[in-house]
């Protein structure tokens, strides 16, 4: 198949995480098939709630400061699958990407007529093997591998990394991982192992205590980013800087009091894989994370951000309150189905003047009457497409600002009709 036909079967194989099929049999059955390539690699493996993309992003830029070669899986991918799998800060070719793909269908589909597997593998599990495999023949020097859904039982969760991470843990994907913290912190925990070291990010007490428990459990020596010393913070609109223990200064380019969490978890998880100073504050600074917290445009600003769970939607109000407080403030917001869509407009609607309520072009999202019948917001409008909704705010003055938030398929329309060849 080209890459447009393997795109196309890959989405028939359904949405990722309604289609989940949970246990790891499946993809260790394929990857043995593929001669096991995640056993050539050098991995860092991150788990976590929120922060789990910037955080990657980070310590694959400091990989590449240093002068290796990195590979870089994340998920979900704002405009082609491709994103998905990056060397060298590049998303992989359409071709490298169809040849992985018809490799690793080859595989599944020779398993299954051995009725070694029971189905054929998700769209996650496929690409992921992919990845694995791609990134292997590609002689990568280190790989960066974000978990897509948990942990525990996660398709990423066959390797054996040199290094775990967990970023903050907190509310998501509650049908699959458990309605209390408690629950979701042990799948996230899932993804530790015997002799491999952890590094964890500050975490809610419940949380923490249940990681801490599986890592003393398990023998591993754990860097907690609620120990390190973090000194002189300094926040902007546009990023953060701020000293930490080793005589590091860092500047972190991705906006948001949060991502000063996630960068000094990247920076301790890059010390921890013997990474030097200089590269680790030259990594951070160049890093690039599209869609979250993003400006677009100027004048009037025109800022995205993926804000799709209660706790993403808490950050992104504290950022508007800390930069955007006094200013008018327009919210365009569109959301999936099966997130906490209440809960995260009754956090971000009463900061707007006006919010405009949409559907993101996806089967699962949620109809903007829905949204609209869930809040008493005095200027609240329903556009049915993102274009609607860009409309509606043309008239907006040089000095308000415009948000559009919510689900990152809606922020990754709003990129391709905003960002300059997205």
């Amino acid at each position: 198949m080209n890459y447009p036909d393997s795109v196309h079967f890959l989405y028939a194989l359904g949405n990722e995480i309604k289609t989940a099929k949970f246990g790891l049999e499946r993809i260790r059955a394929v990857l043995e098939a593929l001669e096991n390539p995640q056993d050539r690699l050098t991995i860092v493996h991150v788990a976590g709630t929120n922060g789990k993309g910037s955080t990657c992003a980070m310590i694959e830029a400091g990989f590449r400061a240093a002068g290796l070669r990195a590979g870089l899986y994340t998920s979900p991918h704002l405009a082609e699958p491709t994103e998905r799998i990056r060397i060298d800060g590049r998303a992989v070719s359409a071709v490298r990407f169809a040849d992985a793909f018809n490799r690793v269908h080859a595989a599944v589909e020779q398993l299954l007529a051995r009725e070694a597997i029971d189905l054929h593998t998700t769209y996650f599990e496929t690409v992921t093997a992919m990845a694995l495999l791609i990134f292997a023949e590609e002689g990568v020097d280190r790989v960066v591998l974000e978990v897509g859904l948990g942990g525990r039982l996660d398709a990423t969760n066959v390797v054996r990394p040199a290094l775990s991470v967990v970023t903050a843990v907190d509310f998501d994907h509650e049908a699959w991982l458990g309605r209390v913290i408690e629950s979701i912190a042990g799948e996230k925990a899932g993804i530790l192992k015997t002799g491999v070291p952890a590094v964890f990010a500050r975490q809610r007490p419940e949380a923490a205590a249940v990681l801490d428990a599986r890592a003393a459990e398990l023998g591993i020596a754990v860097t907690r980013a609620a120990e390190s010393a973090v000194r002189n913070v300094s926040l902007d609109a546009r990023g953060s800087r701020f000293e930490m223990a080793g005589a590091l200064s860092i500047y972190c380019p991705l906006a948001g009091e949060h991502q000063v969490d996630n960068a000094v978890t990247a920076a301790l998880a890059l010390r921890a894989c013997g990474i030097d100073g200089r590269a680790i504050e030259t990594g951070i600074a160049a890093t690039v994370w599209p869609g979250r917290i993003e400006y677009v445009r100027e004048r009037p600003a025109i800022i995205l951000d993926g804000a799709h769970n209660p706790a993403a939607a808490r950050a992104l109000a504290a950022y508007i309150n800390r930069f955007y407080g006094h200013a008018r403030l327009r919210l365009i917001f569109g959301i999936m189905r099966d997130k906490a869509a209440a809960e995260i407009a009754g956090i971000l609607f009463p900061l707007a003047s006006q919010v405009i309520v949409t559907a993101p072009r996806q089967a699962r999202s949620l109809a903007p009457e829905t949204l609209r019948a869930v809040s008493d917001h005095s200027n609240l409008r329903v556009a049915p497409k993102l274009e609607e909704a860009l409309r509606v705010v043309e008239d907006a003055s040089a000095d308000e600002v415009i948000f559009i938030t919510g689900s990152l398929f809606l922020v990754a329309e709003a990129r391709a009709l905003l960002v300059r060849g997205a």
